[in-house]
């Protein structure tokens, strides 16, 4: 059976291939915000989000002059408006496409946007303290564990730094996916949290995910989500929940899918 770290290296590298194919596809999250969505920013009026609805009031409202990592964050979107809004930006993500669309935008606009392609779970390259606020938007799901990322996020930020994170509410990945359960509106329960395509699929849909070049995805529970964030050393500020815009899953009807947290490094 393969080891922990050589099916980390080989999801990274397969998430890697499907996100720069998602980009090309013109995918939800590889759509850059546009030259109005900029002066907004620039104006005072940043949208950057971590789910459908606004960022809370308090959590990021005026991030002017702060170091900000927008971690595994690339597309053009988020991060372009933070910079925008007077923030120095870097953006670390696996896909060389999504990070192409920030180069873009940057581009376009006269932004300044520190670029650098890599896994979200190994931060090695920046110091310790390097950042104000690590912008962390639903991306965890693709990989196999997200401990190391929570501790990497505590190693950079400086003390009083915050990190501001999302990700699906574990129920998503209970269900089994069944085009008629979505169109009867109903939920047939199959996998319990925490969900790994690598292991609750069947050899066959595993097979075939892969050979339509999909992302490999992890449901992790809310122990390792927000458990995690506490055990890395982080307070707990600010908790989110939201609706989805557009509901894929029938869960998604009945409660807020999406879930976001203000961690605190203290000190």
């Amino acid at each position: 059976m393969p080891d922990a770290v050589s099916i980390h290296d080989e999801v990274f590298r397969h998430n890697q291939a499907a996100w720069d194919k998602q980009a090309r596809a013109d995918c939800e999250w590889s759509r850059p915000v546009s030259a109005a969505d900029i002066a907004d920013a620039r104006a005072g009026r940043h949208q950057a989000r971590l789910t459908p609805d606004p960022l809370p009031t308090g959590w990021l409202d005026a991030p002017a002059s702060w170091r900000i990592l927008c971690l595994a964050a690339g597309g053009g979107q988020q991060a372009p408006l933070l910079a925008a809004a007077g923030a120095e930006v870097t953006v670390l993500d696996a896909s060389a496409e999504q990070l192409a669309r920030d180069r873009m935008v940057a581009g376009r606009e006269g932004l300044a946007l520190r670029l650098e392609q890599g896994d979200m779970a190994d931060l090695s390259r920046f110091a310790d303290a390097s950042f104000d606020c690590v912008f962390h938007p639903i991306s965890n799901l693709y990989a196999p564990d997200v401990a190391p990322v929570w501790r990497e996020c505590m190693r950079v930020l400086r003390p009083g730094g915050r990190l501001l994170a999302s990700f699906y509410n574990p129920v998503v990945f209970v269900a089994e996916r069944d085009a008629d359960d979505l169109a009867r509106g109903r939920i047939t329960p199959r996998y319990k949290p925490p969900y790994a395509d690598v292991r609750d699929l069947d050899e066959a849909a595993l097979a075939a995910k892969r050979e339509r070049g999909e992302s490999l995805v992890f449901g992790h529970s809310l122990s390792q989500l927000i458990g995690g964030q506490l055990a890395a050393g982080f307070a707990l500020r600010g908790f989110q929940e939201a609706y989805a815009a557009a509901p894929r899953f029938v869960i998604d009807r009945y409660l807020p899918t999406f879930i976001a947290t203000w961690a605190q490094k203290e000190g």
